[in-house]
């Protein structure tokens, strides 16, 4: 199944939306990208970020502590980086 440009970008709207409202972790918010959005393996997608697979596998599990180069890594494909959002609504 082939997306069409706007699609792939409803998605991601949608994806960022959770993510900022708390409703998604940041792993599971790049696998989605990742799966949904490229369709690409891990290890293809980690050489297109120019980050290691370890690293990818861990920010998509949530564990360690990724660095924000390599979190704006894996959200630069999708216009997306990490910031400062407000606790208040």
């Amino acid at each position: 199944m082939t997306t069409t440009l706007e699609q792939r970008g409803l998605l991601i709207d949608n994806i960022h939306q959770e993510l900022a409202a708390g409703r998604l972790s940041v792993g599971d918010a790049v696998k989605r990208l990742r799966t949904e959005v490229t369709g690409l393996h891990q290890s293809q997608f980690a050489r297109m970020c120019r980050i290691s697979l370890r690293t990818l596998i861990h920010i998509e599990h949530g564990d360690g502590n990724p660095t924000l180069k390599s979190l704006n890594a894996v959200f630069k494909p999708f216009g997306l980086q990490m910031g400062v959002v407000s606790l208040r609504p």
